[in-house]
């Protein structure tokens, strides 16, 4: 009896030696099946919502006044002007020296510059360096006289940004400094306005 339960206990060894053994999950293929779960579950982008037409030209205001870095300047009221020099590197803020100022909202957007510069009558320089060779002058530059400041004003398209695609720039002198404005906007229409709405305010001194 001894003999045919070790025989037996043999056998079941030998049977179970045989028997194919559990394989070992490919980790290559766990990772494809999870990285494919993952986009499975990933809900479908849906489509954005139409755009809301922008405001018409006249409901852009500059109400708003910047003073600071000893001058003043016309923005709108709803839009705050803040320091990129500082917000670039906070060891160089703005200055009486120079700077640069910007603001955003859905509709615009508005840069200004200035440095120092005595005995320039000449502004076109800084109108080059606000442009920055990423906007396109349109048209004719116009040169002004306003308020014993040299002013040139040009039509501009942005290419920044496709949802402002418009816009003007500007530079000008006062007392010893030169200055550079520039807006992009939804409509060709309302740079011109704008400029001269915010030179009208400007102030420096």
């Amino acid at each position: 009896m001894k003999h045919f339960i070790l025989n037996f206990a043999m056998i079941l060894l030998l049977l179970a030696s045989c028997s194919p053994k559990p394989t070992t999950p490919d980790p290559n293929t766990q990772i494809r099946q999870s990285v494919d779960a993952t986009l499975a579950a990933i809900a479908t982008a849906t489509p954005l919502p139409l755009s809301t037409p922008f405001p018409s030209p006249t409901t852009f205001n500059l109400t708003g006044l910047f003073c600071e870095y000893q001058f003043c300047i016309g923005h709108p009221i709803d839009m705050a002007l803040y320091d990129v020099s500082a917000q670039q590197n906070p060891l160089a803020p703005s200055s009486y020296g120079q700077g640069m100022l910007a603001a955003l909202n859905g509709s615009l957007f508005i840069e200004v510059i200035w440095q120092v510069a005595p005995g320039t009558a000449d502004p076109e320089f800084m109108l080059d360096l606000i442009l920055e060779d990423i906007d396109i002058r349109d048209g004719n530059l116009e040169v002004k006289l306003i308020r014993n400041m040299n002013v040139m004003y040009t039509a501009i398209t942005a290419t920044a940004t496709s949802v402002l695609p418009f816009g003007g720039a500007g530079a000008w002198t006062c007392a010893d400094r030169v200055f550079a404005w520039k807006v992009y906007s939804p409509q060709a229409e309302t740079a011109s306005p704008l400029f001269e709405d915010m030179l009208a305010r400007f102030t420096c001194g």
